[in-house]
């Protein structure tokens, strides 16, 4: 009885070890699967990231192209209009010291014009004084006489 009894437990001992051996493995192989699952997940997250990141690098590339090529055209339009603003300036200057030699030339031309007519005006007013002189002189020789 003893015997048989002993081998009965054992195999019932053997049995329930062989049961959790197989549960444990069971469990092991479930919870690698879970592993695994989580183990694609990742990767896909991954390469889901990884296409995001490339994207936005490539756009970020991009808006940087476009923000540089757009400063080139500001910058390039505001040295057009500089350029338009210093020959405009040019310009004035050019018609200010034009009008400026005009005005001096008309002046001079003003002061001899006066000049001569000062001059022509003093001969004539010098010959009236003298013809009236002469007039008064005429006169008096013809009281005395």
């Amino acid at each position: 009885m003893f015997g048989s009894g002993r081998d009965h437990g054992s195999f019932e001992i053997n049995d329930n070890r062989k049961q959790r051996i197989l549960n444990t493995i069971r469990n092991s192989e479930e919870l690698r699967k879970g592993a695994i699952e989580q183990l694609e997940r990742a990767r896909a997250r991954l390469r889901k990231v990884e296409m995001e990141a490339d994207e936005y690098r490539m756009n970020g590339y991009s808006e940087i192209e476009r923000e540089k090529q757009n400063l080139i055209n500001a910058t390039s339009n505001s040295l057009e209009q500089l350029e338009n603003y210093k020959n405009e300036t040019l310009q004035f200057e050019q018609q200010r010291a034009i009008n400026q030699v005009r005005q001096r030339v008309f002046q001079q031309a003003l002061q001899g014009a006066l000049g001569t007519l000062n001059s022509c005006l003093n001969s004539e007013l010098h010959f009236r004084t003298i013809r009236a002189n002469i007039g008064i002189l005429g006169a008096m020789q013809e009281i005395t006489d």
